[in-house]
């Protein structure tokens, strides 16, 4: 016997949640161990409980490209295409964005399957579009612009939701490290017209995030669902422990010890953006 739908929407009333919350939920489906009825189970224990889910919608592995020739933005960590013969053959091969594009597979099968299965309203993004279903969607997805595309976390009146997996996927730490100056790198994709566009303030690395746990640990629900570690915490008590980190030393929640990483631009990022707080 596997966890049941019944049993994920228990775990998720332990947790306090009801028809009145707001959830961005990352997640894993591997963690539950063996679910009965798979993804398709654990969406529709989301929907039963929770008022207003919000999940990471992203297609950059259909859609993205490599910066022009020659455009060279200062601290942004990325690779630039040899020529352009070799950026249009990169453009040609790309994707252009759909509302029905299935969603990166690096985000896992739970969001693909929301997707599928419970006909949420969706973003137009072409990197980091979101997904929603319930009372609130349209409100949080209309906060995400082209320059902002974490609005709908910054619109979220309420809590983010790790189903298994680690602050390594929490989005919302991103949003409070632009807040600051950090982690905002321009990105390229093929947008839904064919072109290629430049979109700005898009995340960078989260491998170290989970340094975070024990300053929010006081903020966190926590129950065990199946074989996941399944948590709840308010999405403020998220922006303010990472911005408390970020102001005791900028180097909080990055590695340091690869020049090559994504963590050593946002570093010099907030280093050329830093006045007193």
């Amino acid at each position: 016997m596997g966890v049941t739908v019944a049993e994920l929407s228990d775990g998720l009333r332990r947790l306090g949640l009801g028809e009145a919350s707001e959830v961005v939920v990352h997640s894993s489906l591997s963690a539950f161990g063996y679910v009965d009825g798979g993804a398709e189970a654990v969406c529709a224990a989301l929907a039963e409980v929770c008022g207003t889910v919000l999940m990471p919608a992203g297609t950059w592995d259909l859609t993205g490209l490599p910066a022009p020739p020659g455009m060279v933005r200062p601290r942004n960590a990325f690779w630039n295409a040899g020529s352009w013969p070799e950026f249009d053959e990169k453009l040609s091969e790309a994707t252009s964005f759909r509302v029905d594009l299935p969603v990166d597979r690096w985000l896992g099968r739970i969001p693909e399957t929301f997707r599928q299965t419970r006909d949420p309203l969706r973003s137009e993004h072409p990197l980091f579009s979101y997904q929603a279903a319930g009372p609130a969607a349209e409100r949080i997805l209309a906060a995400q612009r082209p320059d902002w595309p974490l609005g709908p976390i910054e619109a979220l009146d309420g809590d983010v939701l790790l189903l298994g997996v680690t602050h390594t996927s929490n989005t919302t730490i991103h949003l409070a490290e632009q807040y600051l100056g950090r982690s905002r790198f321009y990105r390229y994709a093929k947008s839904a017209d064919g072109l290629w566009v430049e979109y700005p303030n898009v995340p960078g690395a989260s491998h170290m995030f989970d340094a975070i746990e024990p300053v929010l640990r006081p903020a966190t629900k926590e129950v065990r669902i199946g074989q996941a570690r399944v948590r709840r915490i308010p999405k403020q008590a998220v922006l303010d422990a990472t911005r408390d980190l970020i102001e005791s030393d900028p180097t909080a929640l990055l590695c340091t010890d690869d020049p090559t990483c994504r963590c050593a631009a946002a570093l010099q990022q907030r280093l050329a953006a830093w006045e007193p707080l």
